[in-house]
């Protein structure tokens, strides 16, 4: 008999975190129990997993007696104060946070692209960033069969990356616009939460994703250049790929668009060499019809695990080179679901 495992979900109660009940749900892991926990502010709310009506609990590190699986999505410094401790209880933990992605000793992982990295954990995986898992889910085939040289990206990101409240706000603000209303007073969270200033993202544009550093580049923009290339490279700092990325938040409730430019090693690929490549890869859905306009759209992207990619065309000034257009789900394969998946590939590798 296949061993079952002993579940918490940390954060149960947040946009990504209720994504994972379902997800885990739907996944081949093996269950025996599931424990839900969150803040005390959220203790005692009901949720279901299954047919199961949990209740969920206050996280203490005692939380995790027992317990096999982790997988959290709770907030940074939630993660940082948790993880270890259920790491010395015997857990395993995948942490969908930027808690630990630049950490040596923790693998940063998109099961299709570098699963041979979850041999190394010592107890914690991290899920990369929402934004870089599509990007590498699309350019990862490309990377295998071609090479890579250089790859800028532009972002085009929903407001669910920085959680319901901000898809709430969106809402509101939208309807005091159309209402004639000043949007400006319903601006508390965006561009990002901890900064001075907030901008409202109805019917509007906010090129700045998390803090802006001295360099002149924002946290985001940071986070998908170095995980870009510790998960392709195994080397966040490698010189192997140039890497750069502009970020930018739009009055889009979930899933979030990418312009991807990048430069082949092998001159000799053709867009359609590109085409099949990731047509083939697990994951990847290929929607690349321009004679009767078929393209990744986020209001269709919303609620599936795949990666859409099209508008797959060279740059005729410069060979070699390629633009692509890539949209995915954030709050599903670029967080809930990547970090269930994780989670299957550790119980099929025997590494939990």
């Amino acid at each position: 008999m296949s061993k079952e495992y002993n579940v918490a979900i940390l954060g149960a109660t947040g946009a990504v975190g209720r994504r994972m009940i379902d997800q885990l749900a739907k996944s081949t892991i093996p269950v025996k129990s599931v424990k839900l926990l969150a803040s005390s502010r959220s203790a005692g709310t009901h949720l279901k997993f299954r047919n199961q009506d949990l209740v969920v609990e206050e996280t203490t590190p005692d939380s995790f007696d027992g317990v096999d699986l982790v997988l959290s999505s709770a907030g940074g410094s939630v993660s940082k104060k948790f993880l270890p401790e259920a790491v010395k209880r015997g857990a395993v933990c995948v942490d969908n946070t930027s808690a630990f992605r630049m950490d040596e000793d923790v693998p940063l992982v998109v099961p299709e692209v570098n699963p041979e990295a979850l041999k190394n954990h010592h107890g914690i995986i991290a899920n990369p960033n929402c934004s870089t898992i599509q990007m590498v889910m699309a350019l990862e085939p490309v990377r295998r069969k071609f090479g890579l040289k250089q790859i800028i990206v532009s972002t085009y990101q929903a407001a669910s990356g920085a959680g319901q409240a901000a898809i709430d706000e969106l809402k509101k603000e939208s309807q005091d616009y159309l209402d004639g209303k000043n949007m400006q007073e319903d601006a508390h969270i965006l561009p990002t939460k901890g900064d001075k200033k907030h901008y409202p993202l109805a019917f509007n544009l906010l090129p700045q994703i998390d803090v802006l550093e001295d360099s002149g580049y924002s946290h985001e923009e940071w986070k998908m250049i170095h995980e870009t290339k510790k998960i392709m490279l195994n080397d966040m700092n490698s010189k192997d790929i140039k890497v750069t990325a502009t970020c930018v938040r739009v009055p889009v409730p979930i899933a979030h668009g990418e312009s991807v430019y990048f430069t082949v090693e092998d001159e000799s690929a053709t867009a359609q060499d590109i085409m099949d490549v990731i047509a083939d890869f697990p994951g990847d859905v290929l929607q690349d019809d321009i004679k009767n306009q078929i393209y990744p759209q986020p209001i269709n992207a919303e609620g599936s695990r795949d990666t859409f990619v099209g508008r797959i065309r060279p740059d005729y000034e410069n060979k070699g080179a390629f633009n692509m257009w890539v949209v995915s789900d954030n709050l599903l394969k670029g967080a809930a679901w990547n970090t269930v998946e994780n989670a299957e590939y550790l119980v099929k590798m025997g590494l939990i």
